[in-house]
């Protein structure tokens, strides 16, 4: 029996080390699949989003203003400089929806495509109010709103114009009953605390010396 102690103990100690080689080992497999998961989950929000808001809805607008507009044929502005205001508009469009897809990304952790309760893209993990969230809560929204704006003046039709702008409450009306209340459950008195200080949709850009 005394001789049997120290083989015991090695056999017990070998069968300890495979088990945490086998832990490990599949901690890592999980990890694994779960970062695999994650970047699918990336590559569908962005493909959704992608789909939805520059090939979809540009294209009803088009549609809008080719079908449905009785005005279009009447110009407003001379052509140069309507081209030149959609120009500069979208290009303020597409700063603020590259850069707040950054944030989210970068900072946040997470993706863009959330709707009605069904995260496409994975949820944020950390509030963001760095980069454009600094100035509006809803960066992403605005920057959209400027490049439709802007694809109406171009297309030199009142009804898309009236159609963006009268999107505009509605949208954020959805994003305060819905994404708000989402942000509130996850982040709690720190969402409040940035809700208090940034506006929901034009940007506030202060200029504090230090």
């Amino acid at each position: 029996m005394m001789m049997l102690f120290p083989v015991n103990v090695k056999y017990n100690t070998c069968n300890s080390a495979r088990r945490c080689e086998t832990e490990i080992a599949c901690a890592g497999e999980y990890n694994a699949m779960s970062n695999a998961k994650e970047i699918i989950r990336h590559i569908v929000g962005y493909a959704v989003g992608i789909s939805l808001f520059v090939v979809l809805i540009p294209y009803l607008l088009w549609f809008a203003a080719a079908h449905l507009d009785p005005f279009r044929s009447i110009h407003f502005l001379h052509s140069c400089i309507r081209i030149a205001i959609a120009t500069m508009l979208g290009a303020v469009g597409i700063v603020f929806v590259v850069w707040s897809n950054a944030a989210l990304f970068f900072i946040g952790e997470g993706g863009p495509t959330d709707g009605f309760g069904i995260a496409i893209s994975p949820r944020t993990k950390h509030l963001v109010t760095s980069g454009p969230y600094r100035y509006t809560r809803n960066p992403m929204v605005f920057g959209a709103v400027c490049c439709y704006l802007a694809w109406g003046i171009h297309l030199n039709s009142c009804v898309v114009l009236a159609i963006v702008i009268a999107a505009v409450p509605l949208f954020l009306l959805y994003l305060r009953t819905t994404e708000e209340k989402r942000l509130l459950r996850d982040f709690g008195n720190e969402f409040l605390e940035y809700k208090k200080n940034v506006p929901a949709f034009f940007p506030k850009f202060s200029f504090k010396k230090n």
